[in-house]
């Protein structure tokens, strides 16, 4: 059961709620561990490592320990919408420069999603003017991979923005369909449909794949074994309307009670900083509003998991992909059986983002070696630390940050 998780505290109410229930488990960590050795594709951070200090060359079945990498956030540290901020493009180029002579591997982290990890990789290429790839890329429900052996041939529904089916598809589940291509099986599900005069023309143009499956493969009997936030729900009302069926009827909306099924979520933050001036409603916040509704019309508590930072999971995940990012750059470098022996590891990993609750406390309870580096362009505007989380180094912008890094690493070296 994916129940067992922390309770956050009403002093922790800003930009990220950590799960009630759903920590995530040991043996989904390692599940996640095993799908990077097999190429995995993520978003939600930016990291950069320099090539270990054997100056490129191939390892066996020794570690090597590099001594540093860089965990950018996106939103409110590298872009504000699709606006580059904190002269993000001149400090990733001189990243990029660096890495041309000196090994320097990167990953990026959104917290965002609902496109496939190849996309986002090449939306971030063409915005911030550097070549970034798919391998680089984590996304908050890049996770969701963990579960592909529990939920491959299951019939399951996903929501959010984008494209949620495609991007479910994309990572191995073969029986999933969007929520709102499931809720058209249903007459009169969500009961002011037709008061609504926005269309989300995404879905269906392009995940066909999903609607092909809805169209000759699902009926309204078949049980649904488990629901998907991906990324941040458009409709809000029907999402909640047509979750709390699913949920509360054991997999058919109408149907008599049974076992909810699993839910999981991409990420839960609270807020999070987009274009507009103050923070945005994020997925936490669509979190909060489900859980009350349901536990308000059932008699058990709504269970779920969340994905997605402060979890110290993301951080492991993150110096995970970036161990293999490494060892792969490395010429005639060596994979073994066992998980972890051989891949490199480093002296020190720089986490830089703008939220406190997430970014900070995330990266202080991950431990070793994590060192955060706050910036004031996003969440964070105080002058001084933040009180409750204090980052190791705060700065005005991602450029200060990666020149302080530099530096540091210089002196260090």
């Amino acid at each position: 059961m994916d129940k067992e998780g922390k309770k956050t505290s009403s002093k922790e109410k800003s930009n990220s709620l950590p799960p009630k229930r759903g920590q995530i488990k040991a043996k989904i960590f390692e599940e996640w561990k095993e799908t990077l050795r097999g190429g995995c594709k993520r978003a939600s951070t930016i990291v950069f490592a320099p090539a270990a200090a054997s100056g490129g060359a191939s390892f066996s079945t020794q570690a090597v320990v590099s001594s540093f990498g860089i965990a950018f956030d996106i939103d409110g540290v590298i872009l504000r919408g699709t606006t580059p901020i904190g002269n993000s493009r001149r400090a990733l180029r001189r990243l990029y420069d660096d890495s041309e002579s000196e090994g320097i591997n990167m990953i990026s982290c959104v917290l965002g999603g609902g496109i496939p990890e190849s996309r986002r990789a090449s939306e971030l290429s063409d915005l911030l003017g550097v070549k970034i790839l798919a391998s680089q890329v984590v996304q908050g429900h890049s996770p969701f991979r963990t579960l592909l052996k529990r939920f491959e041939n299951e019939f399951i529904v996903a929501t959010g923005k984008g494209e949620p089916a495609v991007v479910m598809s994309e990572y191995g589940f073969k029986r999933v369909i969007s929520l709102e291509a499931y809720a058209s099986l249903f007459k009169n599900i969500d009961p002011v449909a037709q008061y609504k005069r926005w269309t989300t023309k995404q879905e269906f143009n392009c995940s066909r794949n999903s609607e092909k499956i809805a169209s000759s493969h699902i009926d309204c009997s078949q049980k649904v074994k488990a629901a998907f936030v991906v990324s941040d729900p458009v409709d809000w009302g029907r999402d909640i309307q047509v979750l709390c069926d699913i949920l509360t009827s054991g997999g058919v909306p109408g149907e008599e009670n049974g076992q909810q099924p699993p839910l999981y979520f991409a990420a839960d933050d609270l807020q999070y900083q987009a274009a507009f001036p103050s923070e945005r409603l994020g997925m936490g916040a669509f979190r909060i509003a489900l859980e009350s509704v349901f536990n308000s019309i059932h008699d058990k508590p709504l269970e779920y998991t969340s994905f997605g930072k402060p979890n110290p999971f993301v951080f492991r995940n993150a110096e995970m992909i970036l161990r293999h990012l490494l060892q792969s750059s490395c010429p005639g470098n060596v994979r073994t059986e066992h998980a972890d022996v051989g891949l490199p590891s480093f002296k020190t990993l720089y986490m830089i983002g703008d939220n406190p609750l997430v970014d900070v406390k995330g990266a202080q309870q991950a431990g070793y070696p994590w060192f955060s580096i706050l910036t004031r362009t996003g969440v964070f505007r105080q002058r001084e630390n933040h009180t409750q989380y204090p980052a190791d180094m705060v700065v005005d912008t991602v450029e200060e940050a990666v020149d302080f890094i530099l530096k540091r690493e210089d002196a260090s070296s």
